[in-house]
């Protein structure tokens, strides 16, 4: 008897709930806030499930300065609006949401880097908070943590530097391939170089064919990139092009040749599989498609020559784990370096880092 008046009572409570919100009485305004009980239960419910789905994640290591770069630039552009940066105020906007978005400079300590990339990776609901736009991308989400764990103790003037907020004195280019170019500078630097750690690849020279497939790719989802998606999804094609051509048209760059990998990688033995493949896996050469020499190279194949050994790295670990799309070529190149061992990425990377770009 005790069991059906409790169920009752339970199932009043459903209905008269249910009740209250279709009727419309609910002020749902973010100005009318939350409660206190509502706020202790809403942050407590998400910071332990937070702490439970953090719990079997590990961190890598996060200390690389590639890394926190990659991160920052993505940060600036897409974070910063509502979290703020050294030296900010907080801002209007994220005061007026309901629950307010945390200032992180003063936030970030209260997480374990596991937890925020489990924040970062699958987002939050009822905040305004989106989960990665690339969720197989966990190399990017934990560029974005290596970067939130240095962010307590920058300064201002550390942050406009990792995160690309400068004068690139592109005022001289008509919009919106300024604004464009502005953004792509934060990450690739204003003469498309990449900013020199192999957190980015180097643009220019590269076939504005395969520039502007990459572009699109990105515009499509075809290519996965929590970072490069959001970053090209508001591109109309003329300014997609424009990018391209502009890349395209700046001429090579001068890479250095290297007598020593950064890597690890072995050149030499690179240089074997880079002009013979490895036959008794099938993995064909690889300048047959991209170079050095130009007339060897499809228009959509990217030149690899001079490229940063730590991007080529990345890109191939990508691939074979089939990863990165692209183009219709792609299933090409997840065939490829599926076969490709570790230390075969590794040499083959080498070898064409220390290629002089033509």
């Amino acid at each position: 008897m005790k069991k059906r008046a409790l169920a009752a009572v339970v199932a009043s409570g459903v209905v008269g709930a249910l009740a209250l919100g279709v009727s419309g009485l609910v002020d749902i305004s973010a100005r009318s806030g939350h409660w206190p009980i509502t706020y202790w239960v809403l942050h407590t419910a998400m910071r332990r499930s937070v702490e439970t789905h953090a719990a079997h994640l590990e961190a890598p290591p996060l200390d690389e300065p590639g890394l926190v770069l990659r991160g920052a630039g993505h940060y600036a552009t897409g974070c910063a609006p509502c979290h703020g940066g050294p030296g900010d105020h907080e801002r209007p906007i994220p005061l007026s949401m309901s629950p307010e978005s945390p200032f992180l400079p003063r936030r970030v300590e209260r997480w374990t880097p596991e937890q925020l990339f489990w924040i970062v990776r699958n987002g939050v609901k009822f905040t305004a908070m989106p989960a990665w736009a690339a969720p197989e991308r966990d190399d990017e989400v934990w560029t974005l943590v290596a970067f939130l764990l240095r962010l307590p103790q920058m300064t201002r003037k550390e942050y406009d530097a990792l995160t690309g907020l400068e004068d690139f004195g592109l005022e001289h280019l008509e919009k919106p391939l300024a604004t464009a170019l502005a953004n792509c500078a934060r990450c690739h630097g204003r003469d498309g170089e990449g900013r020199g750690t192999g957190a980015f690849p180097r643009l220019t020279g590269q076939h504005r064919e395969y520039l502007l497939a990459a572009l699109n790719s990105y515009a499509h989802g075809t290519r996965a990139s929590g970072i490069m998606q959001p970053a090209v999804a508001g591109l109309d094609e003329p300014t997609r092009r424009a990018l391209a051509e502009h890349y395209a048209e700046a001429g090579p760059w001068r890479a250095p040749r290297r007598a020593v990998s950064r890597g690890g990688g072995d050149a030499q033995r690179g240089r074997a599989i880079a002009h013979e493949g490895v036959p008794r896996r099938n993995v064909p050469a690889c300048v047959h498609c991209h170079g050095p020499a130009a007339a060897a190279n499809n228009p959509l194949f990217p030149r690899l020559a001079g490229q940063d050994e730590a991007y080529l790295v990345a890109q191939l670990e990508l691939w074979s784990e089939g990863i990165r799309g692209g183009t219709a070529w792609a299933v090409v190149m997840n065939e490829v370096a599926r076969d490709l061992e570790p230390d075969e990425i590794r040499d083959v990377a080498a070898w064409f880092a220390s290629q002089p770009a033509e």
